[in-house]
């Protein structure tokens, strides 16, 4: 919090999730339980709920362009997390965008939804590789999206290294491999290519956990914004995600999403 009282400001770059567990309901969500402020550039509109996505539209690239730049060029950002970007165009339009802002990036390479709806062109992966990830203070993808991304397929917890070399090839400054699609505890890597930060959390059995990546992602742009070196960021973002997968929740005829505000409502009321 600044002397003024002015929180830190985060934006999210993403699709949007009508049924509000993902996407920028998520961030948003996310950056109001841990006290920054947060703001959108909306780059698709989808309609979905918990069983699945029923369609995506996606907008202009100047729509995209133009709301990126009214909300840096005025209000200014400590920290910026881009999600679901959809073709090669936009990727490269927010790639050209990050590039003149001045502030760490997350990128959160969603390829697939958690019912495994893709997210992302086929045509859009060389750009991304090419263009988005020299871009990112940290880099989260999932299995799934490293496979997409590198080709690496992970199996085992030790072939982590093996998917976060492949990623840092891409020129990320640090790659978060997420680990959660492997039996056991849930156990994600970070690294730079020198350093390696081991995370560890115990599996919850809730099947409720729409929006964890981009959760997590949003979590870490958070902490960023709050001055937190990267280690510290995502060690703290984990352990947030953590809990809200905990207390993820039943909506619908689906997969429910987590709790972002499971911290904030531990105790209230309920009626």
């Amino acid at each position: 919090m600044t002397a003024q009282g002015t929180p830190p400001r985060v934006l999210t770059v993403a699709g949007s999730d009508s049924g509000g567990g993902a996407g920028i309901q998520a961030d948003l969500k996310t950056m109001l339980a841990l006290g920054v402020h947060g703001m959108s550039v909306v780059t698709a509109v989808t309609a979905q709920n918990s069983l699945g996505v029923r369609g995506a539209w996606e907008l202009p690239a100047e729509a995209v362009r133009a709301q990126y730049r009214s909300v840096v060029d005025d209000i200014g950002v400590q920290a910026v997390k881009t999600g679901m970007l959809s073709s090669a165009e936009l990727v490269e339009t927010v790639a050209d965008l990050l590039a003149e802002t001045d502030a760490p990036v997350v990128v959160d390479p969603v390829g697939v939804s958690k019912h495994g709806d893709p997210l992302l062109a086929a045509s859009a992966l060389d750009c991304v590789r090419a263009k988005l990830l020299p871009r990112a203070t940290v880099a989260t993808p999932n299995l799934d999206e490293v496979a997409q991304l590198t080709g690496v397929r992970v199996e085992s917890e030790e072939q982590l290294r093996d998917a976060a070399a492949a990623v840092l090839a891409f020129g990320p400054r640090w790659a978060l491999i997420k680990g959660g699609h492997l039996p056991g505890d849930a156990v994600d890597l970070l690294t730079d290519g020198v350093e390696e930060h081991w995370l560890r959390a115990p599996r919850h059995d809730n099947r409720h956990s729409h929006g964890t990546g981009c959760t997590l992602a949003s979590a870490i742009a958070s902490q960023l914004a709050r001055g937190r070196s990267v280690p510290e960021a995502v060690t703290e973002a984990k352990s947030y995600v953590t809990g809200a997968i905990a207390a993820g929740f039943a909506l619908g005829a689906g997969i429910g999403p987590v709790d972002h505000g499971w911290a904030l409502t531990r105790g209230a009321p309920t009626d």
